[in-house]
């Protein structure tokens, strides 16, 4: 009887080892379906992005008249001062959640401007002036803040964007003053700084989870409509 008794407690032992071996061994897989679903996105993630960008003024640039006056204070773009202009930035933000995000960008563009020349007196068919090209960096420092949507848990996540700061190196004036007795001469200004505020959208497509593509348009506001310029932008992001 006492063998029976004990064969049948250690019977009762090994199932209820095997039983608990078979419930860990569950939990285990439980886990690791739900690591291999983990979200391209984040909460708490820092995001620090490096592209390329191409510029565009919203007015022609400035111009030369027929008697040599510069009009580039009322007839057209008054800080870029060229069509368009190639350069490129980096930007850095912090997501306290997968959802918003806030941090600080800066940029430069590469804004090739037309200068011109005038000294003496002016002819019988007007103002004879030289024209030279000015090559200038044009940047920018601002804080930003952005809202991104992850779709589910997939690559990809459309986002929106705004900033406020400053641009400086652009602004630059040309003018020809009087010297008195018939003789002028051209005045070139120095740079100007100016508030800047930019907003836009785009979409970021991650290849993993800390590796991404972003592509994205924004316009950015300059001290009234003629200084302002809008931005294409694409490069990639890596996300910590």
């Amino acid at each position: 009887m006492k063998k029976i008794t004990l064969s049948l407690v250690i019977f009762s032992s090994a199932v209820s080892l095997a039983l608990a071996g078979t419930e860990y061994s569950g939990k285990e897989m439980r886990q690791s379906a739900v690591q291999t679903e983990e979200c391209f996105y984040g909460d708490q993630e820092i995001d620090v992005s490096l592209w390329g960008t191409y510029a565009f003024v919203g007015t022609d640039q400035g111009h030369i008249g027929a008697t040599g006056f510069f009009f580039g204070d009322d007839r057209g773009d008054r800080y870029l001062q060229a069509d368009h202009a190639w350069g490129g930035g980096l930007d850095a933000k912090y997501f306290w959640h997968k959802y918003f995000g806030f941090g600080i960008e800066g940029f430069l563009l590469d804004a090739k401007r037309t200068q011109f020349d005038f000294n003496g007196a002016p002819t019988a068919g007007g103002f004879t002036f030289t024209k030279t090209d000015d090559k200038r960096a044009v940047g920018s420092a601002l804080g930003t803040l952005t809202i991104r949507y992850p779709i589910g848990c997939s690559r990809f996540a459309p986002y929106a964007f705004g900033g406020f700061g400053g641009i400086f190196g652009g602004g630059q004036k040309d003018e020809i003053v009087p010297l008195g007795a018939g003789v002028f001469t051209t005045r070139h200004t120095d740079a100007e700084s100016k508030i800047m505020g930019q907003f836009g959208g785009g979409v970021e497509v991650r290849f993993t989870r800390h590796i991404g593509w972003i592509n994205d348009f924004s316009w950015n506001v300059i001290d009234g409509p003629k200084n302002n310029f809008g931005m294409v932008r694409s490069g990639l992001n890596f996300a910590f």
